[in-house]
């Protein structure tokens, strides 16, 4: 900041931000060492009773209540200084002026027209040229790692449509910046020019529909000679996985005005050099091969990474991250801040917990008293000079320098496509030292550990109206993928040489650390929900009593360990705005995510680190059918497909429901089940839990049922399970 702005800052007391711990930082505490008593309680009658007695199911029920314990002890790292945090962007003209503005650089990342509809993209790409920020400090960065002619051909398209939109925006204030969201929605205010908009984008969008749909652009589509040539650089041998790096400048700043004669921001097509034989690095290579050809072409000193679904949905976004950057107090060392992912489209009681919640009102509040939170993968602003070294360190070269050339300049543009090279990492520290950081599919996390491992600190900006607004999974096999894919790159993390609980502990602070572990060691949860899903059951079919009866005292204190797990994760997602159902809906999933994404996820890492097994990067689908939309939205489950990784759900409904069931003919024979109480409520629980599995499995006929391929495996792995049992119990 300038001394101008300095004494600006100095003449008005006016806060850009404020910071306070929220009020339940104290009775956490408090619990938190109540709690900690019953655990340490626990482990001990269960250390107790091998010394007295060993048997597989004590060392199970040990090994299940011992993982527990240690994401319980993570937890609590993100539960002693849960932080709010306030912005005035009013307050930012008395510090700075407009025209002072630093550069801002957006990276949108997309790779597949297929999975993610160029449209999705092209929303994306208008929200943010939309931004109440000066045109001329901004560009925006399309990575297409598909390296489809399709993305280039809908951006071509949404170049010409962006001089009408972002005249249209500006003169009528338009808040939805996305036209999708701004013509969709039915509070849409009716401008003199909205009928004619419309109209324009809905042409855009058939046009658009029409190449994806064929796969070929017709000629009649073309209207430049600079876009064909463009488009020509598809010949027979161009591959998604084999083709030289293209890099086209779509619209230039100072050059390029919208209908209304102002300028407009920078809008660059990037698809990087690919190779069979040289490795890609998935979303992490895309972006470092973004910060190198912006460095080139703008060489803004504030960047925006977003994913290809995730628009704007607050003009006002990048002054809120600089009530944070240009305040004169923060910390000089603040390298990015974090906006949370807010989803739209969730259905009313949010099946499958497709909101996080308790990701982004509970978890990076947490972080953000302490270090920062973790970079997310989307709606973060950073500094670019964090990328090239620790804050003492970073080189000037890349903090500030202004590249004065046209961006369509030839120089300009062969430096682009030179960095955008497949090989042009070899030997250098791209990837480990600078930019994102490779060695896992969670490049998001991993580079801000490491980052904050470095010395750089974050802030948490969450304001009310969501900054940002994206697509969540609708359907369970995406859903439980999504977590597979995720707990393989998690547990890439936990596990290397920077692993959170040695590493960040030591290098970021003892809190820090943990909260990065309770994150990178999800996966381990698939191990105390399968052994409490299916043991006690078996047990029961078996009539075996593993745990205390009603009597004994050592039985209140797993009823108050549950119900206090249970009642303070329940309390955290009301106190952010959630409801009961929401929340149980939440719990649910959270199991499904235990039994079948984590646990496929822990077992694809344990081979892939043994080399038989060698997982690829998976788009999450961003295509909606009609059908399966509706279903979604009346609330109902959608299985639809015979995938394997439902077979550990619906062979613990098939277990929980014959073990209750069998309990309960026990209890009206007037047999007791007082040593077998415990068993009973968990078999139970998974009975309530599994309720949507067995409409899948029997009351359903629409597309969305479980297939009885999957119904008929699970029925024979249910009573394989039940044999073995009868001899190990």
């Amino acid at each position: 900041m300038s001394r101008t702005n300095k004494s600006m800052a100095g003449s008005h007391p006016l806060p850009l931000h404020t910071k306070k711990l929220m009020a339940r930082a104290g009775v956490n505490r408090a619990f938190a060492l109540v709690y900690s008593c019953a655990i340490l309680a626990l482990l001990y009658h269960h250390f107790i009773g091998l010394l007295r007695s060993a048997s597989m199911v004590s060392i199970f029920l040990l090994l299940a209540d011992s993982v527990l314990a240690f994401i319980w002890v993570t937890t609590q790292a993100l539960r002693i200084y849960p932080t709010y945090r306030r912005v005035f962007v009013e307050h930012l003209e008395h510090y700075v002026k407009e025209s002072e503005y630093p550069g801002l650089d957006v990276f949108i990342c997309t790779a597949d027209p297929y999975k993610e509809p160029p449209m999705g993209v092209v929303n994306t790409a208008l929200s943010v040229m939309a931004y109440d920020y000066p045109r001329e400090k901004l560009s925006v960065y399309v990575s297409d790692d598909g390296g489809s002619k399709l993305t280039l051909f809908a951006f071509m398209e949404a170049a010409r449509f962006s001089s009408h939109w972002l005249a249209y925006c500006r003169k009528n204030k338009v808040v939805e910046r996305c036209p999708k969201a701004h013509f969709g929605s039915s509070n849409t205010h009716r401008f003199p020019e909205t009928d004619q908009l419309q109209t324009m984008y809905q042409s855009m969008e058939e046009r658009v529909e029409n190449v994806v749909k064929s796969g070929s652009i017709s000629h009649d589509y073309i209207t430049k000679e600079e876009e064909s040539e463009a488009l020509s650089r598809w010949t027979e041998g161009f591959l998604p996985q084999n083709h030289p790096p293209v890099v086209q400048v779509l619209l230039e700043n100072g050059k390029d005005k919208d209908v209304s004669g102002h300028g407009v921001p920078n809008l660059v097509y990037v698809s990087r050099e690919k190779s069979r034989d040289s490795p890609h690095h998935f979303k992490a290579g895309a972006l470092n091969a973004l910060l190198r050809v912006s460095e080139t072409m703008t060489n803004a000193p504030l960047i925006l990474t977003l994913d290809s679904d995730m628009y704007s949905n607050d003009p006002q976004t990048p002054l809120r991250a600089l009530c944070y950057l240009l305040d004169p107090s923060m910390d000089p060392k603040l390298g990015y801040i974090q906006f949370p992912q807010i989803f739209h489209g969730i259905n009313k009681n949010d099946i499958y917990g497709g909101e996080m919640r308790h990701i982004f009102q509970a978890l990076l509040p947490g972080m953000d008293g302490l270090a920062g939170p973790m970079f997310i993968g989307t709606g973060c602003f950073f500094r670019r000079k964090v990328f090239y070294g620790i804050p003492s360190e970073t080189p000037e070269m890349y903090q500030n320098r202004q590249v004065s050339h046209s961006i369509k300049s030839r120089e300009i543009l062969a430096m682009a496509h030179h960095v955008a090279g497949c090989k042009y990492e070899n030997q250098t520290k791209w990837g480990k030292k600078i930019g994102f950081r490779y060695g896992t599919l969670v490049e998001d996390l991993y580079t801000s550990c490491l980052l904050q491992s470095e010395g750089w600190k974050s802030v948490y900006c969450n304001p009310k109206r969501p900054a940002f607004l994206g697509n969540s999974p609708i359907n369970l096999h995406d859903f439980l993928n999504q977590a597979m894919r995720w707990s393989v790159g998690l547990l890439e993390v936990a596990l290397s040489k920077y692993s959170p609980i040695t590493y960040g502990v030591r290098y970021i602070s003892l809190l820090s650390g943990l909260c990065f572990a309770h994150l990178t060691f999800w996966a381990i949860w698939a191990i105390p929900i399968t052994i409490y899903v299916f043991l006690p059951q078996l047990a029961l079919l078996n009539s075996s009593s593993i745990f205390p009866k009603t009597s004994n005292p050592w039985f209140w204190v797993y009823v108050a360990l549950f119900l206090g797990a249970y009642g303070q994760e329940c309390l955290e997602y009301i106190l952010s705005g959630g409801s009961i159902q929401k929340w149980w809906n939440y719990q649910r999933a959270w199991m499904m995510r235990g039994i079948s994404g984590f646990t496929f996820g822990l077992v694809e890492f344990l081979l892939k680190s043994v080399g038989i097994s060698s997982f690829g990067f998976n788009v999450t689908s961003k295509v909606v059918e009609e059908e399966q939309s509706k279903r979604y939205q009346q609330g109902i489950f959608e299985f639809g497909v015979a995938s394997p990784i439902f077979l550990p759900i619906t062979t613990a409904a098939i277990i929980n429901l014959v073990a209750f069931l069998s309990c309960i003919a026990q209890a009206w024979k007037q047999r007791s089940i007082e040593d077998v109480f415990i068993q009973m409520l968990l078999a139970g629980f998974g009975v309530v839990n599994c309720w949507p599995v067995y409409e899948g499995m029997v009351l359903r006929t629409d597309e969305g049922k479980i297939p009885r391929k999957i119904t008929f495996i699970s029925i024979i792995l249910a009573w394989v399970l039940y044999l073995v049992s009868s001899f190990a119990l």
